[in-house]
């Protein structure tokens, strides 16, 4: 029986075919600079911005390249998928786009804006609790009563080709790189940029970036044996996967350079710093590539540095709260 195309590993045609298939659908999102970052890093920094995208994050990519996809009979059935709040989103808006019902299973303590975004663009939002259930299990369940299509976040060939178009236009736009940082959870994002370097700019260095409270992608590129995490307790809510995937851990082991951590802490600083200095709304997933330029978690100094700003969906009252503890600390004898 043929491998279905969804499960087999992508490749650097894969992602410059999806940027076809995007164009015009997805936003083509700025890249931005800032003299006050390169001062502090020492490197020429350009941070391509997802929080500009559709539905508020890179996400939009991989789904409507995975949903547009799908045969009539798949289209007509629907699509399932889980989320904690950005693939949720980008599943629901592509198949509100083409017409595709969408089931999308959500933790009950989600974002509240990422919960009220996703059923805003039509998804049907079923929530579990991530303490007593496992969200794969709950979607598959209700994938096979009802006969759907499983669209994971990042597990998916099509799916991870979708997310390094982001790459590819900022490689096209700024040309060759010695260093591209990506943010990791499941390690979609990361491998399709990964793939995307491979074919634009193969001398470029792709490291992943993960919290250092939910390191598993991290141990497991250094172990080359996969590593799981159960509920991290980080910000970084994008993050808080179980895992890399069948698809994305033998993409990362090949393509992708190096992996670091950086603390909760610092990923405030560098949030804080984008929303400040640059004037940008980043939720915490979305600042991680920054900050590890920003704290040397990786050496910049001297080079020409890409970082992907992932997304920008974050509670606001959740981020004041942050900020305020950050000057409560600040101000503490």
């Amino acid at each position: 029986m043929p491998v279905p195309a969804s499960l087999r590993l992508p490749s650097a045609d894969d992602v410059s075919a999806a940027a076809r298939r995007l164009a015009g659908v997805a936003h083509r999102t700025p890249v931005l600079t800032s003299r006050t970052a390169d001062g502090r890093t020492g490197a020429r920094v350009f941070f391509k911005c997802e929080n500009f995208q559709r539905g508020g994050a890179f996400k939009f990519r991989g789904a409507y390249n995975a949903l547009s996809q799908l045969s009539a009979e798949q289209r007509t059935r629907g699509v399932l998928t889980w989320s904690s709040g950005n693939h949720a989103q980008a599943v629901a808006l592509a198949g509100g786009l083409l017409s595709v019902p969408t089931t999308i299973v959500m933790p009950a303590d989600a974002p509240a804006v990422k919960l009220a975004a996703t059923r805003a663009y039509g998804g049907h939002v079923v929530t579990y609790d991530r303490e007593k259930e496992v969200r794969e299990d709950v979607g598959r369940r209700l994938a096979a009563a009802g006969g759907l299509e499983i669209v994971p976040p990042y597990d998916h060939a099509h799916v991870i080709a979708g997310q390094g178009t982001a790459a590819l236009e900022l490689f096209d736009e700024v040309g060759a790189l010695d260093l591209l940082l990506v943010c990791c959870g499941g390690g979609g994002l990361l491998s399709g940029s990964a793939l995307a370097a491979a074919g634009r700019c193969p001398s470029c260095r792709v490291v992943g970036v993960e919290p250092a409270l939910a390191d598993d992608a991290t141990r497991s590129f250094k172990t080359k044996t996969l590593q799981t995490t159960h509920n991290p307790p980080t910000i970084a809510d994008g993050a808080r996967t179980p895992s890399l995937g069948l698809l994305t851990f033998p993409l990362v082991l090949a393509h992708v350079a190096d992996m670091v951590t950086v603390t909760d802490e610092a990923l405030l600083r560098a949030m804080f710093f984008l929303w400040e200095r640059m004037k940008i709304v980043v939720e915490p997933t979305g600042a991680l590539a920054a900050t590890a330029a920003f704290e040397a978690a990786v050496p910049v100094a001297g080079l020409r540095v890409g970082v992907i700003v992932s997304g920008g969906n974050v509670d606001l009252r959740q981020a004041a709260s942050w900020f305020a503890s950050m000057a409560d600390d600040a101000a503490a004898p």
